[in-house]
């Protein structure tokens, strides 16, 4: 079939049909559980946190343990290598009122002002995705708003065991509530797998509302913690301005690496800090340029100074210490003692050694 180029539309095929140009259409960073930077899998997970998939939290309050996974399992023919699995590893079949589980990806306040929320223009927002899990019944998706404290809540069916399954929500656009236009948290986008009923006991907000715990959850919820042979699978979310859903936007790896890396990046094996300087014969310091401008001043953490060499004009030398200063959404300046002395004012770099377990991280998460 031939194409044409129709200006900033998209591409008309032979046959007159359209397709709109895609790019940026997605809300979602990492939709397709393409990057994982911190781990592939992770075992052990009994609280809230960032494990595998860049981008996608875990809420967990002593409902059960698991083991998250970026996945090679995926729904056939639909251009996805990855999702992300949570498998229960110790049930919670008797769940306490205040315990929840649930999936999480945070959307920035900066990205959210085309869908004009607190206007009269509020923009309708369609939700995709492909989900695969043992356990069949109701799940409860829910969007939450914090800088007007408003949600709204859908529930949706798993109806097949251990099948792919593509579910599609449309969501109103709320007038009432609006996004503030800075780099905080803008949207929280929530599956829930199991909820106690603190979250499920009100009748489920289906209408944006003033957010309410007992109205988050349906009380048809299923707890996918009640037994060590449940999972659930995630991949192909895409969240678009628009009522209808559209085919998943693939970016390029490196272009939704960069995205990623704007809340969150991790240097391993033999990356190397360089203009570094001896400012003391013991003290060096050294710039950081970051990949990216990140959301915000990052938080910084090395897996030990130990697991750094300091290199210069004579023998390399360990690291003994590690802090960092100056930091801001662009660079910081890190601070390594080095385990023998060496000439004030010698320039310097420092780096990684290779091996497991031996990084650099800087964080700005939502």
């Amino acid at each position: 079939m031939s194409v044409a180029i129709n200006g900033t539309n998209g591409i008309t095929y032979n046959d007159g049909s359209l397709q709109p140009s895609a790019i940026g259409k997605n809300l979602i960073i990492n939709g397709n559980m393409a990057i994982a930077q911190r781990a592939t899998s992770v075992t052990g997970i009994t609280s809230a946190g960032y494990y595998t998939c860049d981008r996608w939290n875990i809420a967990n309050t002593t409902a059960g343990t698991w083991t998250q996974t970026q996945d090679t399992d995926v729904p056939t023919g639909q251009g996805f290598a990855t999702s992300i699995k949570m498998d229960c590893t110790t049930a919670d079949a008797s769940l306490a009122v205040g315990d929840q589980l649930g999936l999480e990806t945070r959307l920035e306040g900066l990205n959210c002002q085309q869908l004009e929320y607190g206007t009269a223009n509020a923009k309708s927002t369609t939700l995709s995705f492909w989900v695969k899990s043992n356990k069949t019944g109701v799940y409860t998706f829910e969007y939450f708003q914090p800088d007007s404290s408003r949600s709204i809540s859908q529930t949706y069916t798993i109806s097949v065991a251990n099948t792919w399954e593509k579910k599609t929500i449309t969501i109103d656009g709320d007038t009432s509530g609006a996004i503030n236009n800075d780099n905080g948290l803008g949207l929280l986008l929530k599956w829930w797998l199991a909820a106690g009923t603190n979250w499920t006991s009100g009748t489920l907000a289906t209408s944006w509302a003033t957010l309410s715990n007992p109205n988050r959850v349906s009380s048809s919820n299923v707890n996918l913690a009640d037994s060590t042979s449940n999972y659930i699978n995630i991949t192909g979310v895409q969240l678009e301005a628009n009522t209808t859903a559209t085919p998943f936007e693939n970016l390029q790896y490196g272009q939704q690496l960069a995205l990623c890396q704007r809340y969150y990046w991790r240097w391993t094996d033999e990356h190397a800090v360089s203009n570094a300087t001896f400012y003391s014969t013991v003290a060096v310091y050294g710039v950081l340029s970051f990949n990216t401008t990140m959301r915000a001043a990052p938080t910084f953490t090395v897996s030990a100074a130990a697991h750094f060499n300091i290199f210069n004009s004579a023998a390399a030398t360990a690291a003994s210490a590690f802090s960092a200063s100056r930091i801001t959404e662009n660079s910081a300046r890190l601070n390594f003692t080095a385990s023998s002395a060496r000439t004030q004012g010698q320039a310097a770099w420092v780096e990684i050694i290779t091996g497991a377990g031996k990084y650099i991280e800087s964080d700005a998460e939502l």
